[in-house]
């Protein structure tokens, strides 16, 4: 049924073979139109992204109003025909779909590559006041890895009151997708970082040494618009004179809600973070983190994330509330200033 309603309702502008029918024979030279059989293109998106733009049209998700809506023409489950159809056109079962693509938490990596920036800011979180902020940028290689770099700016008040500021610990990854199922709603990374010792250690800016940290991140989609991240690793510097090692678990839990139908993204989650150095004697750390995800714009590639890390353990020994956020741009999807 989704061939034959791709060929008699879209074909005339997508074209038969889903790349895109040429923009003399659809009469708009200003239109680009997708090319289905782009993997990069035709796989990063969730299912109900495309069927809001074939319900209601372009607008749905901030794109053009050329694009028609079919929803007063066709069934849901006709559309929802048409968009299994239009995925069969990319035929390399390596990339992950989009619905895999779950929301950022704020500590706990995800494991669905992304083409995204992401601006965070800390307030807080020790004994003395601080303030951080990090840009990271992340760039997806082929269909299954990322690599990223993120560059702290920090803030810290030295026991005089004063402050001082600089450039943190540069960090830069790279993860890979290994295994990924729509039909499990599961998909898991491997990966690495390396922290580099950029920031000034004698003014509270940095570690002063090498740290790599290996995990292992999974993503699972469950039932009733709910989701969970996993992530598992350790921290290990090249000097353990001056840092020490540590193995952490995270986790993520939250659920989607929709405002009104194709409207702003509420994600609300709850993340659990353990951490212990791995020396005798030490004991866990635990954190909790509530926080909400909202989607800003009506393409959903803009979005903000806030919370509270609040230490369950080792208050005693000065660990303080912190305030954390971040703005994300899936930069992919578009530039800032489209898809109001």
């Amino acid at each position: 049924m989704g061939a034959d309603l791709f060929r008699s309702a879209c074909a005339a502008c997508h074209g038969l073979d889903g790349r895109g029918a040429p923009q003399s024979a659809i009469g708009f030279l200003d239109l680009a139109v997708p090319d289905f059989t782009d993997c990069a293109f035709g796989t990063v998106e969730p299912d109900g992204d495309w069927f809001a733009v074939a319900h209601d049209g372009g607008p749905a998700r901030g794109f053009d109003r050329r694009m028609p809506g079919f929803g007063d023409v066709l069934t849901e489950a006709q559309i929802l025909s048409v968009i299994d159809y239009l995925r069969t056109f990319c035929d390399d079962p390596s990339w992950p779909r989009g619905d895999l693509n779950l929301p950022r938490a704020l500590f706990t990596e995800k494991a669905f590559p992304e083409n995204e920036s992401v601006f965070t800011t800390a307030i807080g979180g020790g004994t003395s006041g601080s303030i951080s902020h990090e840009a990271v940028y992340e760039k997806r290689i082929g269909s299954r890895t990322q690599y990223e770099v993120a560059v702290p700016v920090a803030f810290e008040q030295s026991e005089d009151g004063g402050w001082t500021r600089g450039l943190g610990d540069v960090a830069v990854a790279m993860k890979r997708v290994f295994f990924h199922s729509l039909g499990r709603g599961t998909i898991v990374t491997a990966g690495g970082e390396a922290v580099l010792p950029t920031g000034k250690e004698s003014l509270g800016l940095g570690k002063g040494v090498t740290i790599f940290e290996p995990f292992l991140a999974v993503g699972q989609i469950l039932p009733r618009n709910t989701f969970v991240h996993l992530q598992a690793g350790a921290e290990l510097p090249v000097d353990r004179d001056k840092a020490e090692a540590e193995a952490f678990w995270r986790t993520a839990v939250g659920a989607t809600f929709e405002q009104a139908r194709f409207g702003r993204a509420w994600s609300p989650m709850l993340e659990i973070l353990a951490a212990r150095e791995l020396e005798q004697g030490q004991t866990l750390q635990w954190d909790a983190v509530p926080k909400m995800q909202v989607t800003l714009n009506q393409r959903q590639h803009l979005m903000i994330n806030a919370g509270i890390r609040i230490p369950l353990t080792g208050r005693d020994e000065g660990r303080r509330a912190q305030f954390v956020s971040y703005f994300l741009w899936d930069w992919f999807d578009g530039g800032l200033r489209d898809g109001w």
